[in-house]
């Protein structure tokens, strides 16, 4: 049994990995990892990609900001949270609002310091990447339409990252990039579905809060049509091998997601196809191996 001190520690633990989101953090973690060895370095050995210095510290500050970002996120949102989320917002609240504060500006230091190891172009990256979630948190999430494409932009900037300094672009990059935000768009609209009565209470101007639920549900289902471009333009090219059959799937599932939040009547229904659109965005991040199973055991020698 735990005594009260280990009790209260464990649920601050809890607390703390609830407000940064400790699996959106180890996701990115992978998603770049696999991004940088399958995707933008291919033709560089495994064992050479995996233990770069430079990439581990890439990834230690995009861990640090993210998981500020979160954070600072959390802080503002707090009594918005106790009407969408009040279970969660009850753990969340096991560490203070200084705490928290604290954290942050730690994490954010730590996240700029790191990334100046790497080069001073990195840390002016970061320094823009952490002002710019500040600034969404703090104002930039209640404007209509600039939240959701401010968030989406956010949630793929530490891939870009990799692309600038690797200095990897081309066209094909630029679908998958794109495919992915047309991802998190969706995605952005579902949390608005979501959220809709927390923002109305808080005066968010969210799209379902000005344009109603039956708009956005068919904004969101134009953009899961959209999605159908990056994929065929991806399963129409050689480089993307066995990762191919990841976007037959989509193309598969996508259309019953779009009938199932054409029906969706309440946060419960909103919540299940968040749910299955995060697992498919996960099962997506793991079919990058895909490209190139066999790299997996020759890339180490």
């Amino acid at each position: 049994m735990f005594t009260r001190p280990q009790k209260i520690f464990l649920l601050k633990l809890l607390s703390l990995i609830s407000v940064i989101r400790g699996y959106a953090v180890v996701l990115m973690i992978l998603a770049q990892l696999l991004t940088a060895a399958f995707i933008l370095v291919p033709d560089h050995d495994l064992k050479t990609v995996v233990f770069s210095g430079d990439l581990w510290l890439l990834i230690f500050s995009s861990s640090l900001a993210i998981a500020a970002g979160y954070i600072i996120n959390n802080f503002y949102d707090q009594e918005k949270d106790l009407i969408n989320r009040p279970r969660r917002s009850k753990l969340d609240q096991m560490l203070r609002q200084q705490t928290k504060l604290s954290g942050y500006f730690i994490l954010n230091f730590l996240a700029v310091l790191s990334a100046s190891a790497v080069s001073f172009k990195v840390a002016l990256f970061f320094s823009g990447f952490i002002f710019l979630m500040w600034y969404y948190s703090h104002r930039l999430k209640k404007i209509l339409f600039l939240g959701n494409i401010t968030s989406a932009i956010l949630s793929v900037m530490p891939l870009f990252v990799l692309v600038v300094y690797y200095d990897s672009i081309s066209p094909i990059i630029a679908v998958h990039a794109s495919f992915l935000l047309l991802l998190l768009a969706s995605r952005e609209l579902l949390k608005d579905l979501e959220n809709l009565t927390g923002d109305l209470v808080q005066g968010y101007h969210t799209i379902p809060v000005v344009y109603g639920i039956k708009r956005t549900k068919i904004l969101g289902i134009m953009l899961i049509g959209l999605t159908y471009i990056p994929s065929i333009i991806l399963i129409n090219n050689p480089t993307i091998a066995g990762m191919r059959y990841y976007f037959y799937a989509t193309m598969l599932i996508l259309p019953v997601g779009a009938l199932l939040l054409w029906r969706a009547q309440d946060r419960k229904d909103y919540l299940i196809l968040h749910a299955i659109l995060r697992l498919g965005i996960i099962i997506g991040v793991g079919c990058i191996v895909l490209l190139n199973p066999a790299r997996l055991i020759q890339g180490w020698f």
